[in-house]
């Protein structure tokens, strides 16, 4: 067979196999977007040393569509909407490559400037009160109005999304603070002393990070995957219970012991120390560093305390301070694996599941806690 027929049977074959899906052929493509190859070469390169991203995009948009993309393609290849492809599409058309430009030069000098960045940041640090507004979080368009009240030109909500995400602003949830907080001379102090005592530990003494945590029947809600359309439900019980564990973590194995009780109370806590002393019997003290709640400074504590002779130390943090309490983010976890969202309907399947979840933890300390039920 010769070169030639060869090549009109591959030709003919070519015209009758289907077209592929989301490509158009020469005729269908408007007549502006018919590039030759050294024109479609020429706006890669000037793609690839744009360093507008917006401009870049706009460049890889004509591009896409002189090669036989359709424009919902285009939009699922690159990441955009289809209505940026038909807008893009009806510039080239009307005015070719100056119709990529940004057209946003005519309004003059750009609004969010450097000086504003600054200024939105001093603002974000206060509150809309401290501005003398009555909402007591703030909103982009609280945002816009006070940077407006500061002299600064009218943007919209819009533009001050992209304000926040030059700034790196985020939405997130307050921390409670204390209404009487510990001076900050005072509890670096007491953080100094605290640092002191682990650095200066005997052979035969022990430290220990304590903490109690609140268990609810009615689960806690928090974040989780789902589908789009999707909200989980989460059943509650509606009759709300409450059991409490106290623990107690090294800070060197990072193992905790704990015990657990239906209140909070000096009780409570006196149990966790008698549990220190079962699991150290060799201990010549054990150091307990402890918040400033009343179970841990009441009679009944410092009776006990006394009775053992000094064997156990109390060492109290700063006030309002769960953040220099290393325990605070075991408790978290606990939440996060066993608690949030879920759907015992008992305490006692509850308090099942805390307690496996702590015996897990403490056998595989540093693995993510993936255990089955059978």
């Amino acid at each position: 067979m010769s070169t030639g027929s060869h090549r009109k049977i591959v030709h003919s074959c070519r015209r009758e196999m289907p077209e592929k899906p989301g490509w158009l052929s020469r005729e269908d493509i408007p007549e502006a977007l018919r590039l030759r190859w050294s024109e479609r070469n020429r706006l890669k390169k000037l793609a690839r040393r744009c360093r507008d991203p917006y401009l870049q995009v706009r460049y890889r948009i004509v591009i896409a569509l002189s090669k036989g993309m359709s424009p919902r393609l285009v939009a699922e290849v690159i990441g955009c909407s289809r209505d940026t492809v038909y807008v893009v599409q009806r510039r080239w058309i009307e005015y070719e490559e100056a119709g990529l430009i940004d057209r946003r030069e005519d309004n003059g000098s750009p609004k969010v400037t450097e000086e504003y960045v600054g200024e939105l940041r001093r603002v974000l640090e206060k509150t809309p009160p401290d501005f003398g507004w009555a909402r007591p979080t703030w909103t982009r368009e609280l945002l816009v109005l006070t940077m407006q009240e500061k002299g600064f030109g009218r943007i919209s909500a819009g533009t001050m999304s992209r304000a926040l995400g030059m700034l790196g602003a985020r939405k997130g949830r307050p921390k409670p603070l204390g209404l009487d907080p510990m001076p900050p001379r005072v509890k670096a102090k007491r953080l100094r002393e605290i640092a002191k005592v682990l650095e200066g530990l005997g052979r035969n003494e022990v430290a220990v990070w304590q903490d109690e945590v609140d268990i609810h029947l009615n689960p806690k809600i928090g974040w989780d995957w789902m589908l789009r359309g999707q909200q989980r439900e989460v059943p509650t019980p509606g009759q709300n219970e409450k059991r409490y564990v106290a623990g107690a973590m090294d800070p060197r194995t990072r193992k905790l012991i704990w015990v657990a009780g239906t209140s909070k109370c000096s009780v409570l806590f006196i149990e966790l120390l008698k549990a220190l002393l079962r699991a150290h019997p060799g201990a010549r003290v054990i150091h307990v560093f402890v918040d400033n709640c009343r179970i841990h400074s009441s009679q009944q504590t410092q009776k006990f305390l006394e009775n053992l002779g000094g064997r156990i130390q109390l060492h109290f943090l700063p006030t309002y301070d769960p953040d220099d309490n290393p325990i605070e983010r075991l408790w978290q976890d606990l939440h996060a694996n066993v608690t949030r969202n879920h759907k015992h309907k008992t305490m006692d399947e509850l308090m099942k599941a805390v307690f496996a979840y702590l015996r897990y933890r403490n056998r595989h300390l540093g693995e993510p806690y993936v255990a089955k039920r059978a």
